[in-house]
């Protein structure tokens, strides 16, 4: 399998004078995408402390420079650990703990106990080598990515130059995108979704347009309309965001836009046909994924409208089942854990035991699910959210979706916590934003339903609460809500 920096230069070599990547009035040609990225890798070498095999983190901004030293630091032998500009300080010590880094570029000074902190503009300021590197073994970690820790502590999540080369390859199979494509990326590239879109545009040829976020829509309506853009992707907290700041102008560029990719988080069905009738004729996909499996199954609004309440289907060379506690196979229609065998799992959490988390080949997600006759995946939960009443099981995301049916409602999220009577071990607790100006109870929320859910899964403990805890793309943080 070809790593993804080898395909970079067969790039180069066909597509030389080609843009690969644009940000703000700044671009590099593939040409200069791969002598730029040689040039980091060299500077690598030079520094003290510096061995094959040793980290370094990366503040994943949307400058040229974070490309240069990321791609460069795979050619350097290095492991590339991409983290949010604004990662807590908390969250960075844990890091550093876990990995010892030899060196840091782009954050603020007061890492207490680093080797070494660079600036972007040590990258930009290189000058440019031409040549063709020793490409990295398929094989040997490229990339160590933290989870949000939504359930827990943040796990590292090792990723092999193959796992990486393997993912692209399936998300374009699926999506179809061509070196033709133009594609903007609002995401942040400090996590899989957003990172996964820079690997499969530069991987496939293509031309990709970074832009800070999607908060300046007059800017991003202009790159879309300037740079001719094809491809574009969003999370669910995207569309919504969009949608209040410009109501639906997105869809004017529905003739413009070959496709659309959205994951990360819930999107409901009625959103799902609501997107596919704004866009006719782009093809619209939604993935489910993990960083330690990302992509892993897809669906296409148009194409799965009988089954928008899934998650798509197995990806291009992935293979799902759904486990009993015993890690045995279980039929369609039965609920367990979602598990993924394919060439782009991670080979492991660091530090945890894979007997942990994996049944024999199959990675265990942690995801609660069932697999219909035809193929599709349904996702009911996360194991550690489903909640215990009296020996009954209950998906939290199950009771938000009936909640937020309720008029006057805005946002919730639904959580266990010890039952107050002490006779159930656990009881639904949920946590309501309410609509500016709503008249309404509890007891109505109750009520409407009734007609709904079963009584051991209508919330008996509740909260209003200004707003529901998320992360940056959107996942539900409800270990802040117990």
């Amino acid at each position: 399998m070809r790593t993804l920096e080898e395909r970079i230069w067969e790039n180069a070599a066909r597509l030389p004078d080609k843009p690969a990547v644009k940000s703000g009035s700044r671009q590099a040609t593939y040409r200069e995408l791969t002598r730029r990225i040689a040039a980091a890798a060299q500077f690598y070498a030079t520094l003290p402390g510096y061995s094959r095999g040793r980290a370094v983190l990366l503040a994943a901004g949307k400058q040229l420079e974070f490309l240069y030293a990321y791609f460069g630091a795979h050619l350097a032998g290095l492991i590339a650990v991409p983290l949010a500009e604004d990662t807590n300080p908390t969250r960075l010590a844990y890091v550093r703990e876990t990995l010892k880094p030899f060196a840091s570029i782009g954050f603020a000074p007061g890492m207490e106990g680093e080797t070494l902190r660079l600036e972007w503009s040590t990258f930009a300021s290189l000058d440019e080598v031409e040549a063709t590197p020793d490409f990295p073994a398929p094989e040997a970690v490229a990339d160590v990515l933290f989870t949000t820790g939504t359930t827990g502590a943040p796990k590292g999540v090792p990723l092999t130059f193959g796992n990486i080369a393997a993912a692209a390859s399936q998300i374009n199979a699926y999506i179809r995108n061509t070196e033709e494509d133009v594609e903007l990326l609002a995401l942040p590239i400090s996590h899989s979704f957003g990172l996964g879109r820079v690997r499969c545009c530069l991987a496939n040829g293509q031309t990709l347009i970074l832009l800070g976020s999607f908060a300046n829509v007059k800017r991003l309506f202009r790159l879309l309309r300037e740079e001719r853009v094809t491809g574009f992707s969003m999370v669910p907290a995207s569309w919504a965001l969009l949608r209040k700041l410009s109501g639906e102008a997105l869809a004017d560029f529905a003739g413009q836009l070959r496709y659309i990719e959205m994951g990360s988080a819930p999107f409901s069905a009625d959103d799902k046909r609501h997107l596919a009738e704004l866009f006719p004729t782009t093809r619209v996909t939604m993935h489910y994924g993990l960083t330690e499996a990302s992509r892993s199954a897809f669906m296409e609004f148009h194409e799965d409208d009988r089954a928008l309440a899934s998650v798509g289907r197995a990806s291009p060379n992935v293979d799902i089942v759904i486990c009993d506690e015993q890690g045995h196979a279980l039929p369609p229609g039965e609920e367990g854990e979602i598990c993924i065998r394919g060439a782009h799992v991670t080979r492991g959490y660091l530090n945890v035991p894979n007997d942990a988390t994996f049944y024999g080949d199959y990675f265990r997600t942690g995801d609660v699910g069932l697999l219909s006759q035809d193929g599709y995946l349904y996702l009911r939960s996360r194991l550690k959210e489903l909640i215990n009443v009296g020996g009954k099981k209950v998906a939290p995301q199950e009771v938000d979706e009936q909640i937020l049916k309720v008029p006057g409602v805005k946002d919730c999220a639904c959580v266990g916590v010890p039952d107050p009577d002490g006779m159930l071990g656990e009881v639904v607790k949920a946590c309501v934003v309410k609509e500016p100006g709503a008249e309404l109870t509890f007891e109505d929320i109750a009520a409407a339903l009734s007609s709904r859910l079963e009584a051991y899964k209508i919330p008996t403990v509740w909260a209003w609460i200004d707003e529901v805890p998320r992360t940056q793309n959107g996942k539900t943080q409800r270990g802040l809500l117990k």
